[in-house]
């Protein structure tokens, strides 16, 4: 077996990831440098991450194009992953003026939010083969696999012959996986599907020029056919948080704020308190690793370190994503300091910047915090107009709207009764007392609320409230929402749910809860009862007060689908 395999990086997002799962495999990668390089190669995998359109563009700039099909058409070795794949196609809506390859018949299109789901679709959700392939050999029934796009190529009488699996979000199915001989493509991400993921590469990388071996593939012959194989399901996710600062000898560490505060309290033998050192509970890579081998289907890192400097020349934490990105192989997602700013040198940098080396770093997601706030101000004042220029907006265009999550963190603002809110703020009633819980009420017994918006940590308070801000995120490009909330940060009392339904009545995006889980039982209580995408827990897993597995185990003890 030839144990290199050429990489085609267009510039894309995260493909760090790739490589490291590739040497992981005990593969070699070169790079594609020159449109020579495509004739030499014995293998191309090709990853993309982002907008079709600045794909294709960067293909036909710098020559790639027209020796990528030749490539293709002459049945050598390719394995095109997500926007690598959709290049196979004529087309795509994403980007009207510009062509695909050309390879397989069809357009790629749009999910329609309209029948009910979230766009992007975020998550872990199976495929269902409907031909034979080596590609997925070793591979069960009930695998699941990383996605995260927000259009996808659809099944059609003239592409047929091409499917190699099938994959349903919502109500609708589209195609995952193609093959025709040694050509191979997958919407997923191998590189961020754990174990499966690793299989389906090392499947193609160790059959290379040999993936049609053996007994020819039987097609399907019709789209009436095609729907007769499984349905598929997205999983609910469990993300691990690692909120990561310097202490005060200046190592960064995992730490967790009791109310956003990170630094314990200690008690004076006269009965008074102060705040003592930061709160250490663990290294961020030996912790990221523990999480993946655990199970987390996400690790966050939140950057809560005051930025002196700026992000770009913050090597300590770019460092923290490098090394766990060589053996954590599911999604990596990093916030602060995501923000344009100007060095002490007098160098500026764009927010897109910033990103940017962030994913070079190893990161998959952006999150996106107090700079959130200040886009969405802008965009209420001009009157809802976009003008590209708000850090959601830069990277939005530029890596696709899945990149970018904005980080919401809300505190809630008691009143007796709806009419006492400030006029269009969005007013919620608490729960009610149940077996599982006592009564919500504010302070006074007040028995609704709203949330307002706070930027630097919690320590200040804006006018916008929490719908409004996602509103205006959605429409100015993100791709997912993660709601905190001040009042529930390190209680373990539960989410907060009545926040979590005004959020996911508000956009059409996937929201992700964080804030306030204490049990596994409050994993299953918010699934049920707001239908989030996915979970998000921190300090109790750092403490081990609840294990990542048992929650896990007991969604599935639920039926609550997962990975």
């Amino acid at each position: 077996i030839e144990r290199k395999v050429s990489l085609l990086d267009y510039g894309a997002g995260n493909v760090r990831s790739l490589r490291n799962a590739i040497k992981f495999l005990g593969f070699e990668v070169v790079d594609i440098i020159s449109p020579g390089d495509i004739e030499k190669a014995n293998a191309i995998i090709f990853p993309g991450v982002g907008n079709f359109g600045q794909a294709m563009q960067s293909l036909e700039s710098k020559g790639f194009m027209e020796p990528l099909k030749a490539f293709v058409n002459a049945n050598r070795p390719f394995f095109g992953i997500c926007i690598g794949m959709q290049a196979l196609f004529e087309g795509s809506d994403e980007s009207l003026e510009d062509k695909g390859v050309g390879i397989i018949p069809g357009r790629i299109s749009k999910f329609d939010a309209s029948v009910g789901i979230r766009v992007p679709h975020i998550g872990w959700n199976g495929y269902s083969p409907v031909k034979e392939s080596m590609a997925n050999e070793g591979i069960l029934p009930t695998d699941k696999v990383y996605f995260v796009h927000s259009f996808c190529a659809l099944p059609t009488i003239e592409n047929l012959s091409w499917i190699l699996s099938v994959t349903d979000y919502g109500p609708q199915r589209y195609i995952s996986m193609v093959q025709r001989g040694n050509v191979l493509g997958c919407q997923f991400h191998p590189e961020k599907s754990g174990h499966v993921g690793l299989r389906i590469l090392s499947n193609f990388l160790s059959r290379t020029g040999i993936m049609e071996a053996g007994a020819p593939a039987v097609p399907v012959t019709s789209l009436q056919q095609l729907e007769s194989f499984p349905r598929t399901a997205l999983g609910k996710r469990i993300v691990a948080c690692l909120d990561v600062r310097s202490n005060d000898h200046g190592d960064l560490v995992v730490t967790k704020g009791d109310q956003y505060d990170v630094r314990e309290t200690v008690e004076s033998g006269t009965g008074n308190t102060s705040r003592g050192n930061v709160r250490n509970l663990g290294k961020p890579v030996a912790l990221c690793r523990r999480y993946y081998e655990n199970g987390a289907d996400e690790v966050a890192f939140l950057n809560i370190t005051s930025f002196r400097s700026g992000v770009i020349s913050d090597m300590p934490m770019l460092q923290v994503l490098e090394q766990s990105s060589e053996n954590v192989f599911v999604p990596l997602t990093v916030g602060g300091g995501i923000r344009g700013y100007t060095d002490d040198t007098g160098v500026t940098y764009s927010a897109l910047d910033v990103a940017a080396r962030y994913f070079r770093a190893g990161a998959d997601k952006v999150s996106i915090g107090s700079d959130a706030v200040t886009a969405a101000e802008e965009y209420y004042i001009s009157g809802g107009m976009k003008t590209g220029s708000t850090c959601i907006e830069q990277i939005s265009s530029h890596y696709g709207a899945q990149a970018v999550v904005v980080s919401v963190d809300p505190k809630r603002m008691y009143v007796s009764d709806p009419s006492k809110a400030p006029v269009g703020k969005t007013v919620m009633a608490l729960r009610e007392k149940s077996a599982q819980r006592e009564e919500e009420c504010g302070p006074q017994g007040e028995r609704y609320c709203w949330w307002a918006v706070t930027v630097k940590g919690g320590r200040e308070i804006r006018d916008l409230d929490a719908v409004q801000l996602v509103k205006a995120s959605e429409a100015l490009g993100a791709g997912e929402i993660m709601v905190n909330c001040i009042d529930m940060d390190g209680q373990c009392r539960g989410f907060d749910v009545p926040l979590l339904k005004a959020m996911q009545a508000a956009v059409t995006i996937p929201v992700i809860a964080s804030s306030g889980a204490g049990t596994v039982e409050h994993f299953s209580e918010v699934f049920r009862e707001t239908d989030v995408h996915a979970a998000l827990a921190a300090g109790i897993f750092h403490r081990e007060e609840v294990k990542l597995s048992d929650v896990k185990a007991h969604l599935k003890s639920e039926k609550i689908p997962c990975r």
